[in-house]
């Protein structure tokens, strides 16, 4: 689907009806104080906040790779050795432009929300879950992760930045709070890369990304920007390569994920476990096997892809999208997937190569 057009309608539509949340949350025009944001950094790379320590939120999400897992694994490793998570974790850069979860009436489809499955509305909700959760930083109370700020070395900061302590779900709050700020500081968010250079007039694109991007915007051919939108977004001004809505591609299954091996206490369902993401969230089954379209920003370096980390290159992945009716004929969740608008798109291997090569325009930090 073309969405970018039906999302602007929506917006107006909510603005003139005074349906103002979800714009609030992307409304990114305040100015965070710097203290906050170094404290919020401090928190998200301190290891000393798991149990057992050694994780920290940069464990899984490393600037190196766009925020996602420095060592590219399917899925990442928790605090507990040989626990594992279900889910590739996902780059945390430009996740703060997303709104909170809401129903799309125009286009009959669910927008925005934070985690693969839009499961919470803020980046502070978001950042608050791996801490308690058991495959990942196995914090097993509020009243734990409080003493472990209590002995960091920036309680000072702390101090400075929100007072004194206070109750627990205050002070946790208030770190939360933190980790947001970093989240959308511009240390996380850039805009650096070739492709932002080229809009400026700063850098030249070659002839391989220029037809690559040709691909990626043609609408009945690539296909890529119905979904990855190219388009300014209307309120920030930002190519953010996402409409932030949710599909189910046809992916197949990752057999060799980790976490179908782990114990049975965690996972009572083995390698028979189905990840239906956004229909496990809402208990709707006709949103089964749906996932958050992601941003393409700096996917050049955050491998492995998609929610199971099925597909370990670009190439492989673009070939996907290009074949997957013909080549990948069992999806995980057969029952949702679209047919409309990937699975047969005709392109030969010159074209693949060609979108491939303008992906690779996205990566920050390009000089």
């Amino acid at each position: 689907m073309i969405r970018s057009n039906h999302l602007k309608l929506f917006f107006l539509l909510s603005v003139i009806l005074g349906l103002s949340s979800c714009k609030k949350e992307k409304n990114m025009t305040t100015v965070t104080p710097t203290d906050k944001i170094q404290l919020g950094k401090k928190i998200f790379f301190d290891k000393n906040l798991s149990n057992p320590i050694g994780q920290s939120c940069s464990s899984c999400h490393n600037s190196e790779t766009g925020f996602s897992d420095l060592n590219h694994n399917m899925v990442s490793e928790g605090a507990v050795e040989g626990l594992y998570g279900y889910r590739n974790a996902p780059g945390v850069s430009y996740a703060m432009f997303s709104m909170p979860l809401h129903y799309d009436y125009v286009d009959s489809t669910y927008v925005g929300g934070f985690f693969l499955d839009g499961r919470t509305n803020s980046l502070q909700e978001q950042a608050s879950k791996p801490f308690f959760n058991k495959l990942e930083m196995n914090i097993e109370s509020v009243s734990m992760l409080i003493s472990k700020l209590k002995s960091a070395d920036y309680l000072s900061l702390y101090k400075e930045v929100y007072g004194d302590l206070q109750d627990e779900n205050t002070i946790l709050k208030n770190m939360t709070d933190a980790i947001a700020a970093y989240e959308r500081s511009s240390e996380v968010n850039p805009f650096t890369s070739k492709y932002d250079y080229y809009l400026k007039g700063q850098a030249s694109l070659t002839a391989q990304e220029t037809r690559g991007l040709k691909l990626f915007k043609d609408t009945l051919k690539g296909k890529c920007a119905n979904c990855h939108l190219i388009d300014p977004d209307e309120e920030t001004g930002k190519v953010l390569f996402t409409d932030f809505t949710y599909d189910n591609i046809g992916l197949p299954k990752n057999s060799n994920n980790p976490f179908y091996t782990i114990p049975t206490s965690y996972n009572p369902m083995g390698s028979s476990y189905i990840d239906n993401g956004l229909g496990a969230f809402l208990n709707n089954s006709n949103f089964n096997g749906q996932f958050k379209v992601p941003s393409l920003r700096n996917v050049a370096v955050s491998a492995p892809y998609f929610h199971n980390g099925v597909f370990n290159t670009l190439e492989e992945t673009v070939t996907f999208y290009n074949k997957r009716d013909s080549l990948y004929k069992f999806p995980e969740v057969p029952a949702t997937v679209n047919h409309k608008e990937l699975g047969a798109l005709k392109l030969n291997s010159q074209e693949e190569k060609d979108i491939v090569a303008f992906l690779k325009t996205l990566t920050d930090g390009y000089k």
